[in-house]
């Protein structure tokens, strides 16, 4: 018998590439509880529903900053190897982005990390983007879905 697809996938299957905030992968890293929870449906449904999930490689920066701040050389080590296994399509930050990033800032009043994640969500072809943080809004091109509502 199959299943019938829940709200969210049904949701994320109307997009072809994601992008996820990194608060999405501190939570799925970090948080045990409901976060964390939210954030592995998400991150297993776009996997099963074979959606393309980018991630700006700054991102990377801040899901790390937790064991290396506590000094967890091997969870950090860890946590390094689990982000590269999860498939996301890494995108480094260059001149157009940096451009997009620094309009996005002074426009949408974000902050420099904030519009490097939509400025690569944007360059990568992400229609949606994915976070938790009620601030950041749409833009052109790119919906914004917080993981609360996704998974309520």
């Amino acid at each position: 018998m199959n299943e019938r697809p829940s709200s969210l996938e049904r949701f994320l299957s109307g997009h072809r590439r994601v992008a996820l905030d990194s608060n999405v992968l501190i939570y799925l890293a970090e948080d045990a509880a409901s976060r964390g929870a939210a954030a592995g449906r998400v991150v297993l449904a776009l996997a099963e529903l074979d959606i393309e999930v980018v991630f700006a490689t700054i991102g990377l920066a801040e899901v790390l900053t937790g064991p290396a701040r506590a000094g967890d050389v091997t969870g950090f080590e860890s946590l390094a190897d689990e982000l590269r296994d999860l498939g996301l399509r890494m995108v480094d930050l260059d001149v157009a982005i940096s451009e997009d990033a620094a309009w996005l800032r002074g426009r949408a009043q974000l902050d420099l990390v904030d519009a490097i994640h939509l400025a690569t969500a944007r360059a990568a072809g992400a229609t949606l983007f994915v976070t938790n943080d009620r601030g950041i809004r749409p833009l052109p091109q790119l919906a914004v879905a917080y993981l609360d509502d996704l998974v309520a």
